[in-house]
C-alpha cells in the first residue's frame, strides 16, 4: 500500500469532510465551506490544502498557511489529520513534512499545529520537534435534549437583533469582531484591519448563519454578539462570542449566546459545539452555565523552522 500527498482538488471536498469529521467530530465542516475557504483566502495567507491518498482513497488532510493577520511575521500553521483506523501508514508524517517544506519556502520561521491531547498525537508532535504551548477545549451541548436557561429580560436601552439586520452595512459587526478577537488569548494574536477580506472570509462564508447570529445593541450601538455557524442540518458551532470593551461586565455576551442557542434549537439544530482557550475563564464559565461539557482538548504546538 503506497501513501502519497498531493494538492487538494475541488472533487476532493466530500472526502475531505469525511476525514475531518471522523478525526475531529467536534468541528462543523461542510464541502461548501472547505471550497469557499480556499477560494476566498487572502494571497498573503499562502493558504494550501493537502490530501494524503492510499490507493486512490483520501485518508488524510492538512490545512497549511501563514497567519498573515498576526502582528508577528513568519508564523505559519500546518494542521494534519488522518482517518482513524488508517494511522501508522506514514500519511501524517508526509502531510506534516510537505506542509513544513512549503511554509519554509514562503518565508515562515515557525509552524504552529493543533494536536489532540492524546498520547499518540502528543508523541507524533514531539517526534517531529514540536513543543507544546497553550491548550484549548472543545465543548458540546445537547440542544435537543438539554434544558437551556431562558433568555434573560432585556435591560432598558438593550435590544436583540440578528446579523441579517446588518445586510445593508455589516461594518459595525466587523469592528466588533476585530476588537473582541484582538483580546482573545492566543499564541498567534490576530489583528483584523482588512474589511473586504473579512467580508469574503467571514461574512459571506456558506456556514455563517446570519439569521441565527445574535447581536446585542445598547442605545443603538453594537455591544455584543454571538456568531452562529451551521452545517445546514443538525450541527451548530459558536464561531465567536464577544463583547465590546466599553460594555463588558454586564452579562451581554451571555445574553447574545443564549438568544442564538434558542433560535438555533427552534430552527431544528440538535448539537451545539464551541471551542475555548483553556485560559479564557469568562467564556468557559458562560458555557458551563449553558450546560456545555468539555468533550476533547487540543494543545497548540510550535516548531521553529531552520
Amino acid at each position: 500500500m503506497t501513501v502519497l500527498v498531493r494538492d487538494f482538488l475541488p472533487s476532493d471536498a466530500e472526502a475531505w469532510v469525511r476525514v475531518r469529521r471522523a478525526a475531529l467530530p467536534y468541528m462543523v465542516t461542510t464541502p461548501e465551506q472547505v471550497l469557499s475557504d480556499l477560494a476566498s483566502a487572502h494571497p498573503d495567507r499562502h493558504y494550501r490544502l493537502l490530501v494524503a491518498e492510499e490507493d486512490g482513497e483520501v485518508i488524510g488532510t492538512a490545512q497549511v498557511g501563514v497567519s498573515h493577520e498576526s502582528a508577528k511575521p513568519g508564523q505559519g500553521f500546518c494542521n494534519p489529520y488522518v482517518l482513524p483506523g488508517r494511522t501508522g501508514r506514514g500519511a501524517g508524517s508526509l502531510l506534516a513534512r510537505t506542509g513544513e517544506e512549503y511554509l519554509a519556502g514562503v518565508g515562515a520561521t515557525e509552524v504552529y499545529a493543533w494536536v489532540l491531547d492524546e498520547a499518540a498525537n502528543r508523541a507524533f508532535a514531539t517526534k517531529r520537534g514540536y513543543a507544546p504551548r497553550r491548550p484549548a477545549h472543545f465543548l458540546r451541548l445537547d440542544l435537543a435534549g438539554g434544558a437551556l436557561p431562558p433568555v434573560p429580560e432585556l435591560p432598558a436601552g438593550v435590544e436583540l437583533r440578528t446579523a441579517a439586520d446588518y445586510e445593508h452595512d455589516p461594518r459595525p459587526l466587523f469592528e466588533a469582531d476585530a476588537e473582541t478577537t484582538a483580546d482573545e488569548p492566543s499564541d498567534t494574536p490576530v489583528e483584523f484591519s482588512d474589511y473586504e477580506n473579512w467580508l469574503a472570509t467571514t461574512w459571506r462564508q456558506p456556514g455563517f448563519d446570519h439569521a441565527l447570529t445574535t447581536v446585542v445593541v445598547v442605545d443603538g450601538k453594537v455591544a455584543a454578539f454571538s456568531v452562529a455557524q451551521t452545517d445546514g442540518l443538525t450541527r451548530y458551532w459558536s464561531g465567536m462570542t464577544g463583547t465590546m470593551r466599553a460594555f463588558r461586565g454586564r452579562g451581554l455576551a451571555k445574553l447574545a449566546k443564549c438568544d442564538s442557542l434558542h433560535r438555533s434549537r427552534a430552527a431544528g439544530y440538535t448539537d451545539a459545539y464551541t471551542g475555548n482557550d483553556a485560559d479564557n475563564g469568562p467564556m468557559l464559565a458562560i458555557n458551563r452555565w449553558f450546560g456545555y461539557e468539555i468533550c476533547a482538548t487540543e494543545v497548540r504546538h510550535v516548531r521553529t523552522l531552520v
